[in-house]
């Protein structure tokens, strides 16, 4: 039987054929489907961890209890997991374990344009690229039968492109889920120093066999053709290259690290030139060409963005050739939704001239304009730790004219070590945690603050005030953002304390509240045209022909244009 799937979704398919026991992750475009479809397959056991650093931990103990582990993250998720990864290297595995890394080329919606084959490198753990669907699940099962064979997890990567794009996939019988038995081992699983020592040897050996065997591996294999042109690629960037140069021939990688060189040697001998085709790093280049091998890379193309067919065929071509262009689309924006409660912050926070350290999640569009209330944006928990520093760079006095910006999810992620820096160093940082009940821009997953499970279980819910307190933060409020005038008199307050606060903005994720009231109106006898209720950078409020007016279709009634009108010009729809 065959089906039509998204690559996360064959990704997800592959480990349920392969009997896995335990899937972790936390979610991060474009990786998050995969852990929501395996969610679906009763017999796994799957959680969303706080943060990727656990949800790999979770993974290696299961590994170690004899089961097979799937983990899943985004590029940046695997700097976060980044400490277990280099270890769990030395120790190796009992029940094969598979991390599974979207890299985004193009930076869709991520911060840079890691190149994940680095971490691959850096901590000797082999590494496969699907180029499809159909790949994207057979390689998760090959993975899981390399990572016992050769006793270490392996990595998956995957792009933006393989992971949202549909293909079809052979849908296969699942095998039984089987726990193998579990064994004291110290000498392989506890990283002192001395077994650490030993265990280094054991990896080195360990890649050098691997890159021996993977010169036979069917995934990397030679496709015969003109022998003028021939093309090493992987993943979605081999794809594009076949449709633009059929005829040339090409060497497919599946494993991208360790690389097969005795068959990159037999493949470049048998072509006059020959290309390496990789989006974002020269990282195979790089390794090919010091072995003497002479090709052409990144001197024809960029180490930044994605590749299209496009490129490839007026980069290898020239450019005298007729190239398929594509139309072009108008650009649109991000923009905060209707309604969403993070719009009333961060318009107190400009009309008050605070300055806000900003993190990762929706409310990063708050520094758009025209609400513009978002000075930084780093990391997941960045911004607690970011104005601590700014206060200890600039004082105490410079601290009562900002605050740091964090969601629920993103300060149980990260935020929650920044916060106790604040306390235990005597900062007197100002802290808004965005409260919307969800996580929100990666696509409502729960969180622990949500008190439901992936599988939609009820779960015990994280108090975020005791929490807060328990770190020591003696003044923590909780208010509805929407009230504007409340909201503005407690981040006066807060601000100008010599001491560290905590605000809770409490309001739960417009596109999740059922308890929306009538959309409004505009009273064009009223409506001074002022454009104060275009501050709000709402998407329903719109300027036409030099009069204010309201979309009903967009609209979803949350009132704050209301609470902003000098005129009382906003009306209830009936």
């Amino acid at each position: 039987m065959r089906e039509l799937m998204l690559g996360n979704q064959a990704v997800a398919r592959g480990a349920y054929e392969a009997g896995v026991a335990v899937a972790t992750a936390y979610p991060g475009t474009p990786s998050t489907e995969i852990t929501e479809f395996i969610a679906k397959y009763d017999e796994i056991y799957t959680e969303w961890s706080p943060n990727e650093k656990v949800a790999l931990e979770v993974a290696i103990g299961a590994s170690m209890a004899g089961g097979r582990a799937i983990v899943s993250m985004k590029h940046v998720g695997l700097n976060v997991a980044a400490d277990p990864l280099f270890t769990v290297s030395y120790t190796g595995i009992t029940g094969g374990l598979v991390i599974v890394v979207a890299d985004d080329p193009g930076m869709h919606s991520s911060q840079n344009e890691q190149d994940s084959r680095f971490y691959a490198r850096a901590a000797h753990i082999p590494m496969l690229e699907p180029a499809d669907s159909q790949e994207a699940k057979a390689y998760i099962k090959l993975a899981f039968e390399l990572s016992e064979k050769y006793d270490t997890p392996f990595i998956v990567r995957l792009t933006t492109r393989v992971s949202h794009s549909q293909s079809m996939v052979e849908i296969d019988k699942p095998q039984p889920i089987s726990i193998k038995e579990y064994e004291k081992r110290p000498q392989k699983n506890v990283m002192m120093p001395a077994m650490a020592k030993a265990r280094h040897i054991v990896v080195e050996q360990r890649m050098k066999d691997i890159a021996q065997d993977s010169c036979r591996f069917e995934i990397n294999e030679i496709q015969e053709g003109d022998p003028k042109v021939g093309i090493i690629a992987s993943g979605i960037v081999y794809q594009y290259a076949r449709e633009v140069f059929p005829k040339a021939s090409f060497l497919k990688l599946g494993m991208v690290h360790p690389l097969p060189k005795d068959l990159i040697l037999e493949f470049a001998s048998q072509v006059d030139k020959l290309y390496v085709l990789e989006e974002l790093e020269p990282i195979m280049e790089e390794q090919i060409r010091s072995w003497g091998i002479q090709v052409i890379g990144k001197d024809l193309f960029s180490v930044q963005g994605e590749y299209t067919a496009n490129m490839l065929e007026r980069a290898i071509k020239g450019t005298d050739i007729d190239v398929r262009v594509a139309e072009e689309l108008p650009n649109r924006p991000p923009v905060l939704c209707p309604g969403c409660p993070h719009r009333a912050v961060f318009y107190n926070l400009k009309k008050m001239k605070i300055m806000a350290t900003g993190d990762i999640g929706c409310y990063t569009l708050g520094a758009l304009s025209p609400l513009e209330a978002i000075d930084t944006c780093v990391c997941m928990g960045a911004s607690i730790g970011m104005a601590h520093g700014f206060e200890k760079a600039r004082g105490r006095n410079f601290s009562k004219k900002m605050v740091g910006v964090i969601g629920d999810s993103t300060f149980i992620h990260s935020g929650i070590g920044g916060l106790i820096d604040v306390v235990y160093n005597k900062g007197i940082s100002t802290i808004l945690i965005l409260d919307n009940s969800i996580t929100a821009m990666t696509g409502h997953q729960d969180n622990p603050a949500t008190g439901l499970t992936i599988k939609g279980e009820i779960a015990p819910a994280l108090d975020l005030v005791a929490l807060v307190k328990a770190i020591g933060i003696d003044n923590v409020q909780v208010v509805d953002p929407f009230n504007l005038m409340e909201s503005e008199a407690i981040l006066k307050e807060e601000t100008q304390r010599d001491e560290p606060s905590v605000i809770i903005y409490k309001r739960p994720c417009a596109l999740l509240d059922k308890r929306q009231a009538s959309p409004l109106m505009i009273n064009k006898e009223k409506c001074t045209s002022c454009g104060l209720c275009l501050r709000l950078g709402c998407p329903a409020i719109q300027k036409q022909d030099d009069a204010m007016f309201i979309d009903d279709s967009l609209c979803n009634g949350c009132g704050l244009c209301k609470q902003v009108c000098r005129f009382n010009a906003m009306e209830r729809v009936d």
